[in-house]
């Protein structure tokens, strides 16, 4: 996907993230307990000025994060989506930026990763007000897909595994196959961190669905009923939990 079709897709997701959540400040979000509807815009207007901030300072932003708004958590997130709109046209995706993924230090890294984070985020304004989730174009979805296995799961547990505590020392290298179409993924568990490969190799549990849906489940805004799984149903669960610690 090019830089011009991440932020395209922002705009349309950040539009529907403000105006579905907005329209109860209060609505608890399902998926993220002890959040309401305020706290969601906030913690998304936070997250935009924090990329942008980094790409101007080329440094992480210290303090952080600012005092909320005065004018609301909804003026707060038309604010930030401004600053990161212009902030991501006027750089080039090649062009240099810190980031917290060592294999790629690029403005195009936070394109992508603002394209995903608004996407999931404006599914949980949709399941708070209880209304129908917006379909995630494929392309998208797939690309989510191999963003949270590659840099969220395999490269955070080499990086940090600490962070992954029983979920990672318990893992004994066996694989999890899991599929959306002609994509495929064979994703390995082991003590030493987890390793991805772009494979349609058969696992020793396997995962399929369509890309919305798989998507959504490695988030943790699915269940299980939205899948077909096969195999270990162990493994599935120790995948779980993994992404769990990999996505807080």
């Amino acid at each position: 996907m090019d830089q011009r079709r991440y932020l395209d897709l922002i705009e349309l997701d950040y539009a529907r993230l403000r105006d579905t959540a907005t329209r109860d400040l209060a609505a608890p979000v399902p998926r993220c307990p002890g959040w309401t509807t305020a706290d969601l815009l906030k913690h998304v207007g936070d997250t935009f000025l924090h990329k942008v901030e980094t790409m101007r300072r080329g440094a992480w932003p210290k303090p952080w994060p600012p005092e909320p708004d005065p004018n609301g958590p909804a003026a707060y997130l038309n604010r930030a989506m401004a600053e990161l709109r212009g902030e991501l046209a006027s750089r080039p995706p090649e062009e240099q930026a810190l980031t917290w993924y060592d294999p790629d230090q690029t403005v195009g890294f936070w394109a992508r990763r603002m394209a995903l984070e608004t996407a999931v985020h404006r599914v949980d304004a949709e399941l708070a007000a209880g209304e129908p989730i917006m379909p995630i174009p494929a392309d998208l979805a797939v690309d989510g897909i191999d963003e949270i296995l590659v840099t969220f799961l395999a490269f955070a547990s080499r990086q940090w595994p600490e962070d992954f505590g029983d979920a990672l020392a318990g893992a004994d290298g066996r694989t999890v196959s899991i599929t959306t179409g002609a994509n495929g993924w064979l994703v390995r568990l082991a003590a030493s961190g987890v390793e991805v490969a772009g494979d349609d190799a058969p696992g020793e549990a396997s995962i399929s669905g369509a890309p919305q849906d798989v998507l959504l489940w490695l988030w943790r805004r699915a269940d299980d009923a939205t899948l077909t799984f096969d195999g270990d149903p162990g493994l599935v669960r120790r995948l779980r939990d993994l992404l769990k610690e990999a996505t807080q």
